[in-house]
């Protein structure tokens, strides 16, 4: 059975909205694309390296496909591009759009009932990155085995979140952290079941 793991940067707010720059999405109007930028350091360098050692295929929405596609192909050639360009490319459109970048596949009816059946075979483990739409789809469905989530130091009031409205609530385990220079905590959690509430008293 293949992993499907989250990768996602948030802001202390829990905003995913346009990480990497201007004009990335600027749906609803939102003014803070490229809120990530100016926190990398090397330890982020390193942690991101480690996370695209392993094979991994994609799973990705239009948007995120969109941004991928305009980009990788065409980056020099490094680790990053490399891997990324290797991959294999599942993509969530309500469209039928023409996927370009190699390695692309359009899934075709349910998506929830098409990853199930992706993290049923065999291959290498599934990396959902960015995808917004798309992640309250697999959440909602259970579908996820690991989030990385990047908080970063920085809250911007608005935007598309990872636990938006409608999220199942659910309990998470930490399993590793560091945290870069700049203040970024780099995290790995897995779900832990329903969440147990209770009460404590003070003396």
């Amino acid at each position: 059975m293949r992993k499907l793991i989250v990768n996602t940067f948030l802001t202390l707010d829990g905003v995913m909205h346009a990480p990497g720059g201007p004009g990335e999405d600027d749906e609803g109007g939102f003014a803070y694309g490229g809120w990530s930028v100016n926190y990398w350091d090397e330890r982020m360098g390193e942690v991101m390296g480690a996370s695209m050692t392993p094979p991994f295929d994609l799973i990705l929405g239009r948007k995120t496909y969109d941004i991928f596609a305009a980009h990788w192909p065409n980056a020099p050639e490094d680790a990053a591009s490399k891997a990324l360009n290797g991959a294999t490319k599942y993509v969530a459109s309500r469209s039928r759009p023409e996927l370009k970048w190699r390695n692309s596949v359009l899934i075709e009816g349910d998506v929830a009932e098409a990853v199930a059946a992706l993290k049923q075979g065999d291959g290498p483990e599934l990396q959902v990155h960015g995808s917004g739409n798309l992640m309250q789809t697999l959440l909602r469905h259970g579908l996820v085995d690991e989030y990385r989530l990047w908080i970063f130091p920085l809250v911007v009031g608005s935007g598309k979140r990872l636990f938006a409205e409608g999220t199942v609530p659910a309990g998470l385990k930490l399993v590793d952290s560091s945290v870069s220079s700049t203040g970024v905590i780099m995290t790995r959690y897995e779900p832990a079941g329903e969440i147990v509430t209770g009460s404590f008293a003070l003396d």
